[in-house]
């Protein structure tokens, strides 16, 4: 029998079944890797924690801890996990967070260096609480987490000046908000601070993952100087997305100069001539993004106010130029390990 009698012979609902079995493996397998990473996280947090106790009743030294590193690796030298440094993490994991909680997020909902990065790179509780809860929902790899911490998410999340409240309805409105920053970091474009419209545009294009990564989840990339028509008039979009979870185009608007408010009549059009022509009928309605090299909020606040279709305005840096305002307040991984070291008695060369 050939492997096309053998397709032929298969049930009718034979791929369905194989698709709703692999979804269950798959689920399956998922569930077992996160039930592993808490039990993991626990045994962590309980190494660190005893630790903690015996420094405090024994006066363990450095040495100890060397010594229980080389044990540990003596003993399962299939595991990873029990080096000097790590165990170190361990009882700075278990002195700030006794219970196990980051803010009010299960610690154990994370893998151990996204932990490790939370405590050693944030010191406000609040903080750490929001990253830890934007990685888990958001899937964020360690490498995500570290950038989104140094480029102060946080702080620029939903900041942009909009008129969402006024014309969008709840809560679209506020995950709409939420969805914009202020202000938008291009430095990674590698450009002047001179740099034209189109030389943003273009660097912007070459450069379309990273730029993705820095609108957030959910922005998908339709094209670029979009063509509209309009009963024989052509216009041309600077960049068209369309966002997944907001279900909706997002057009994007660059000026190269400071905003100015007729800025947003332009923009208000092209959004009223997408929802005629391109915005299907289950399509929630068109958002405004313009991004200018400065802005007054104050300004772009009253000229937001007479306009109909949502519109949002945000400033983008092509030079980092936002202050380090952690850099002061919190110690290095080196300083950390070296003050634990110090705490044990002496100075840990690893």
């Amino acid at each position: 029998m050939t492997s096309e009698d053998n397709a032929l012979s298969l049930p009718k609902d034979y791929a369905d079944w194989l698709a709703q079995l692999k979804s269950k493996i798959t689920q399956a397998r998922q569930r077992a890797a996160f039930a592993v990473n808490a039990e993991l996280i626990n045994l962590y947090r309980q190494i660190g924690g005893e630790i903690v106790s015996r420094q405090a009743e024994q006066g363990w030294g450095s040495k100890v801890i060397d010594r229980l590193a080389n044990d540990l690796k003596d003993a399962f030298p299939d595991m990873r996990g029990f080096s000097t440094r790590n165990l170190k993490y361990m009882r700075f994991f278990a002195e700030q967070c006794p219970d196990g909680l980051i803010g009010q997020q299960p610690a154990a909902q994370l893998p151990w260096f996204h932990i490790v990065t939370l405590l050693t790179k944030l010191a406000d509780t609040e903080e750490r609480e929001w990253y830890a809860l934007q990685a888990v929902q958001q899937g964020w790899s360690r490498t995500s987490l570290e950038v989104h911490i140094k480029n102060r998410l946080r702080q620029r999340q939903g900041a942009a000046v909009s008129n969402f409240a006024a014309r969008l309805p709840s809560p679209h409105a506020n995950l709409a908000q939420e969805a914009l920053k202020d202000p938008y970091l291009f430095d990674f474009l590698g450009l002047g601070d001179d740099a034209q419209e189109r030389e943003i545009e273009n660097a912007l294009i070459r450069h379309i993952i990273r730029f993705l990564l820095e609108l957030g989840a959910g922005f998908a990339f339709v094209g670029r100087q979009f063509r509209l028509d309009v009963d024989g008039d052509e216009f041309f979009i600077d960049l068209l997305f369309y966002h997944t979870r907001l279900k909706c185009y997002v057009v994007v608007e660059l000026k190269a100069t400071a905003f100015k408010p007729e800025h947003i009549g332009q923009l208000n059009f092209y959004l009223a001539v997408v929802d005629a022509q391109i915005k299907a009928a289950d399509d929630q309605p068109t958002i405004g993004l313009l991004l200018c090299k400065k802005q007054n909020r104050l300004v772009a606040q009253y000229a937001l106010s007479g306009i109909d279709k949502p519109i949002g305005v945000a400033e983008y840096q092509l030079l980092r130029d936002l202050p380090e305002t952690l850099a002061g307040n919190l110690p290095s991984i080196a300083e950390i390990e070296a003050e634990m070291a110090m705490d044990m008695g002496v100075i840990d060369d690893e």
